[in-house]
């Protein structure tokens, strides 16, 4: 029999037999034998005898069906990978060790380095650190992810006091399913246990926005802060805070009054990195108001004034909002400067990001149409702005029944 399926537990298990004569280690002394595909140790692991190379039975075991219909297409699966030549039999390896080992370094070109780091971070405390990262990579099912979630929501936190919020768990079940993704087109395992797992649903968070003339107060108790260009920029444009402070000069056209986007500053460890935008239409060009290119005027005047002050010491990086010395500020600084202009300006506090969506109401409405306001602030698509700010949207629905009702029954009385 080349493969059967059988009980295991509360679920269903394949069995498959790949031969009598696999090549393997067997030690000299105990006879323990070790398979060449999980990197055989020089010596056994059970009394340090040497190995020799000889060949053995080899039956690999594949857990965590929930149905027997489900195992016995898993094992008709196997079979055909088997005749190829294509099937990898499953280390005991656990979902940790593939995560760490495998998974992430294999990744580090792809990622964006904030990316890969909060991979790596999540890997680290709510993996490593719980029993699911030490249970085996291919006995990884959706009963188990679902406990994992439950148990990330009521007592996750690393400090031990309370749980993670919903929106923290659904991140670490979409990198679970980039990996596992990964895992079933390298063979690893044969289906991705995502799919069969319920995370967390998402839920609406009320933002905080000003109204416009709550942003018109804030631009104007800032007009002397150093940064005043930045803030009036921000209110006037709905960037990204990444985006700001990755702005260069030759970025800037003041005399068609646009600027482009074309890169961003994130922080990494608290280390600094450039990379593109996070959208592929992040990538913009966004047109100025009159007003806040002759911000972006006297805020480059202001500038070139610190370089002279500075003198050879000035470093040089092309950015538009830099220290007084031309270094680089950091995204964490910059909110932290935001904080205290707001404070000064005795406006309701809202984070960094708000002033983003604040804008992008103003906008909406103001009836322009959400097709622009989804270019100008960078979305991936209309619908994610629609999705975002359908709260503030205007009576489409109302309009849709009297336009349709007058089309239907023309300018009738009503």
């Amino acid at each position: 029999m080349r493969g059967h399926v059988r009980r295991h537990g509360n679920g269903w298990a394949v069995v498959i037999d790949l031969g009598r004569n696999v090549p393997c280690m067997q030690c000299r002394s105990c006879r323990k034998r070790f398979w060449l595909d999980r990197r055989p140790p020089a010596v056994c692991t059970a009394c340090g005898e040497d190995l020799i190379a000889t060949t053995g039975r080899r039956q690999t075991w594949h857990r965590g069906f929930a149905t027997k219909r489900d195992a016995e297409k898993a094992r008709t699966e196997l079979l055909g990978r088997v005749d190829h030549g294509a099937l990898v039999a499953p280390a005991r390896q656990t979902l940790a060790a593939y995560l760490l080992d495998e998974w992430l370094p294999a990744r580090r070109v792809a990622l964006k380095p904030g990316t890969w780091e909060n991979y790596r971070m999540q890997t680290n405390a709510y993996v490593v650190s719980h029993s699911i990262g030490s249970l085996p990579l291919v006995a990884v099912d959706g009963p188990a992810l679902n406990a994992y979630y439950a148990d990330l929501l009521t007592a996750g936190r690393r400090s031990g006091k309370g749980g993670l919020s919903s929106k923290s768990v659904r991140n670490i079940h979409g990198m679970l399913h980039k990996a596992l993704a990964d895992a079933v087109k390298w063979g690893r395992v044969l289906r991705n246990a995502t799919d069969a797992a319920d995370q967390p649903r998402k839920k609406t968070v009320e933002m905080n926005v000003w109204r416009p003339e709550e942003l018109r107060l804030f631009v104007e108790c800032t007009a002397a802060d150093r940064m005043a260009a930045a803030w009036h920029l921000l209110v006037t444009t709905g960037m990204r805070r990444g985006e700001l402070l990755g702005l260069r000069w030759n970025d800037v056209d003041l005399q068609q009054r646009t600027v482009s986007i074309r890169q961003s500053t994130t922080s990494v460890n608290y280390a600094l990195h450039t990379d593109t935008p996070k959208t592929e239409r992040g990538s913009r060009v966004i047109a100025l108001d009159p007003v806040t290119a002759s911000a972006l005027r006297a805020h480059h005047r202001r500038q070139l004034e610190e370089r002279l002050a500075w003198g050879p010491s000035w470093l040089d990086m092309g950015l538009v909002f830099v220290r007084e010395d031309g270094s680089p500020i950091h995204p964490q600084r910059l909110s932290q400067w935001f904080a205290q202009a707001v404070r000064r300006a005795g406006l309701p506090p809202i984070r960094l990001h708000d002033v983003r969506h604040s804008y992008s109401t103003a906008l909406i409405r103001s009836g322009v149409p959400v097709k622009t306001v989804s270019q100008r602030v960078g979305h991936a698509s209309p619908t994610i702005t629609m999705t975002i700010y359908q709260h503030v949207l205007p009576g489409d629905d109302e309009h849709a029944a009297v336009t349709g009702a007058r089309a239907i029954f023309g300018d009738a009385p009503s």
